[in-house]
């Protein structure tokens, strides 16, 4: 069953726990395992979940519930999976934070 996310940019832990169908306080637990899973806080302190939040959660507790991975299995099957994205990526903002450093110095040495 596939399940549905309704377009907003913020859940409540209320609304994330019945998206996900399990409890809050397993929610919350997951939130100190997993470092990728980190919801906005308000003023007083109520977690406010972004979609890509909910998204991961998701990709948790198939992990977790699915797929029978240990928690320690996992944090190595999500950073597994981040591995083969994340190069790229870093590459890509090194690439362009060099452009722009190149830029910079251009702009440095016309204006000298």
């Amino acid at each position: 069953m596939e399940t549905i996310i309704p377009e907003k940019a913020y859940f409540r832990i209320g609304e994330v726990s019945k998206i996900l169908n399990v409890e809050t306080y397993v929610i919350r637990y997951w939130e100190t395992e997993f470092r990728t899973v980190s919801p906005v806080r308000t003023k007083t302190a109520q977690r406010l979940y972004r979609k890509k939040d909910v998204l991961e959660l998701l990709t948790i507790k198939n992990l977790l519930y699915s797929q029978r991975f240990t928690i320690d299995g996992a944090k190595k099957q999500l950073h597994k999976i981040r591995g083969n994205r994340e190069p790229e990526t870093k590459n890509s903002e090194r690439q362009t934070l060099n452009r722009i450093k190149q830029e910079l110095q251009q702009i440095r040495a016309i204006i000298s």
